[in-house]
């Protein structure tokens, strides 16, 4: 059974991102994919240091949800992340957690996973932060998920989403595309087709 894993940044659990989340995360379930949500907290979350440790160990010098989710990326088929818009952006927690997750976990871990981004904002800023957390998932060969419209509900409250028909309308639509792409991929894998083999990556520095 294919297995997508939902990254909640919010301070707020059960805020807005989640109601946008859970929105999606319904008719995945339907569709017999399987879900699980991990909720960053509200705890201060480590930048990276640029220390390079996780280039020799294989994972992060500090102990807390990026080497728990690291060790278990091979679990999931996909990612979907969700963050509020903070200043036209998505907050701090979440992207010190994604950076230090993507840049310690090998790159082939990532490749041909499903890849989405979910942003709330009160009023505006939603397609800068949705543009900054899809970068991830264009570094590392994973296949990003479109939907009718940028993937974003607007509101102050979860009660407010729940009445963003045109936000949860377009959340459901990201969850039919992952239907079909996870489909799509089994059936292809089914039938023999191999994922792209990537060259080894090359690196320039421009000086």
């Amino acid at each position: 059974m294919a297995k997508i894993l939902f990254i909640n940044g919010s301070p707020n659990e059960n805020g807005c991102v989640s109601t946008a989340m859970d929105e999606v995360i319904h008719l995945l379930n339907e569709n017999g994919i399987e879900t699980e949500k991990l909720w960053l907290g509200k705890k201060a979350m480590p930048d990276c240091m640029a220390c390079m440790k996780c280039q020799e160990t294989g994972k992060c010098v500090f102990q807390d949800q990026v080497n728990e989710i690291g060790s278990r990326i091979d679990e999931f088929d996909g990612i979907v992340v969700g963050s509020p818009v903070y200043y036209g952006g998505p907050n701090g927690r979440l992207t010190s957690f994604l950076d230090r997750l993507f840049f310690s976990v090998p790159d082939d871990k990532f490749n041909g996973k499903l890849g989405a981004a979910i942003v709330s904002c009160r009023r505006g800023g939603a397609s800068a932060a949705f543009e900054r957390l899809n970068q991830y998932f264009l570094m590392e060969n994973m296949h990003v998920v479109s939907s009718q419209y940028w993937n974003q509900v607007h509101g102050f409250s979860a009660e407010d989403v729940k009445k963003d028909e045109e936000g949860l309308q377009t959340m459901r639509t990201l969850a039919r595309n992952i239907v079909w792409l996870l489909t799509s991929i089994e059936k292809a894998q089914n039938a023999g087709l191999c994922a792209p083999q990537h060259e080894t990556k090359t690196f320039t520095n421009f000086i």
